[in-house]
């Protein structure tokens, strides 16, 4: 079931009596059909935003784990890699070495992937920011063009 508030059974009111009326008045009733048009895309719009947020927001929780577990295994490969040195063993160095590089190279993949997210999560916000002000705008021109038919 879809609920509409109030002011919108009162816009559909006025553009009903607006069509009833005749000729005259279709462009304003048309004007405020298309403002009510405009009303509900721009909605859709601003909760697919928040839709994007919440992902970009859980993409980064994420990123942020993935960085504390590398962080966590760098100071393991560090640790086995001084235990490597201290047991002479050239082969359990070089392997050492090479785990090492490996995980710092995760480690920085995976800061450069949280930055992605984190200007991804920013642009988001402000595709939002953008429709709610065109959401209000809309609003305040569909009170506009209402009064305006009320007044004739």
């Amino acid at each position: 079931m879809i609920r509409h508030s109030r002011w919108m059974g009162r816009i559909l009111a006025v553009t009903a009596a607006g069509l009833t009326i005749g000729l005259g008045t279709v462009a304003s009733a048309q004007e405020i059909r298309n403002d009510v048009q405009e009303l509900r895309r721009d909605r859709r719009e601003v909760r697919q935003d928040s839709r994007e947020i919440r992902g970009d927001r859980g993409e980064l929780r994420g990123d942020t784990r993935e960085i504390h577990r590398d962080r966590r295994e760098l100071r393991g490969d560090r640790r086995e890699l001084r235990e490597a040195y201290r047991s002479g063993d050239p082969q359990a160095v070089r392997q050492a070495r090479q785990e090492l590089r490996g995980d710092r190279r995760e480690l920085r993949d995976d800061v450069q992937d949280r930055r992605q997210d984190r200007r991804e999560l920013r642009e988001d916000r402000q595709d939002r920011r953008h429709d709610v002000r065109d959401l209000r705008q809309d609003r305040r021109e569909l009170r506009r063009d209402v009064a305006d038919r009320r007044g004739r």
